[in-house]
């Protein structure tokens, strides 16, 4: 009881915040274009917010990065409409660079780290060290991996550092614009690595554990105003709210580390 009424606490404040943020002016429309780490606590704290504020959240989910029609950088590529970007914040620093996110609009929100699962019911093989890992890597007939951030530091980086980069050549595959965990529950393949807070929403797979310490990679997502936004104080309202402390609760269940405690810049 006493967390329960701790984090209405924490709701309450945030949203009087947010109020006050926002002011009375009326209800917008606020455009997010969201990639997979952060989606499954968005998803739970954006219905606060609208009841909150009046405000009405769109939002398109897609990669940070890669060229998949759904694709952060796609989407914007073709003119689609976005107030708020959330995605890998290395990705939201290049579209800084670029001019399509206003630079002092970002916000770090949480760190992600690397888990790895397997279908639910299988056998789960020791994970616990590095040559654990290899062993369980070169045993498995195949492994699967992401299209974005987590991906590639597995596919480029840490099956280097393993010594096993030519013999995943042939049994591990990148998995575009689909959960790796999807992909894991029908069988498609032995071992999936992906963010953990990418693979917990998914029925159907068992997550064995984060990689070893010597090999993680954390990943973090951060949060933009995007240069072409109608509606840049209200989303930077929401930017707000996704980094209050009444979000906190529910980002470490999904999985992640919270970073930001406090607003947008």
């Amino acid at each position: 009881m006493r967390s329960t009424s701790t984090n209405f606490r924490r709701l309450a404040l945030a949203i009087a915040g947010v109020l006050w943020f926002t002011g009375t002016a009326g209800a917008a429309e606020i455009r997010v274009m969201i990639s997979g780490g952060l989606t499954a606590a968005y998803n739970a704290l954006v219905p606060e917010f609208e009841r909150a504020t009046g405000h009405k959240v769109i939002t398109a989910y897609g990669p940070s990065m890669g060229t998949t029609v759904n694709a952060i950088p796609v989407r914007l590529e073709r003119g689609e409409p976005a107030d708020v970007l959330i995605l890998v914040g290395y990705a939201l620093g290049d579209l800084i660079k670029q001019g399509k996110v206003v630079a002092d609009s970002r916000v770090d929100l949480v760190k992600s780290p690397i888990g790895v699962a397997v279908k639910a019911g299988a056998p789960k093989p020791d994970i616990s060290s590095p040559d654990a890992l290899k062993q369980a890597l070169l045993a498995a007939k195949s492994v699967a991996y992401s299209d974005s951030a987590s991906g590639v530091y597995v596919s480029t980086e840490m099956f280097a550092k393993l010594g096993i980069a030519e013999q995943m050549k042939d049994k591990a595959r990148k998995i575009p614009a689909t959960p790796v965990g999807e992909i894991v529950a029908h069988g498609d393949a032995e071992i999936g690595l992906q963010q953990i807070s990418e693979l917990k929403p998914v029925t159907g797979i068992d997550i064995i554990g984060p990689l070893p310490s010597e090999l993680q990679k954390i990943t973090v997502f951060s949060a933009g105003i995007a240069s072409v936004s109608k509606e840049p104080e209200a989303g930077r309202a929401l930017i707000k709210f996704l980094a209050s402390p009444a979000a906190t609760d529910t980002i470490i269940k999904s999985g992640l580390e919270p970073i930001a405690a406090g607003g947008t810049n």
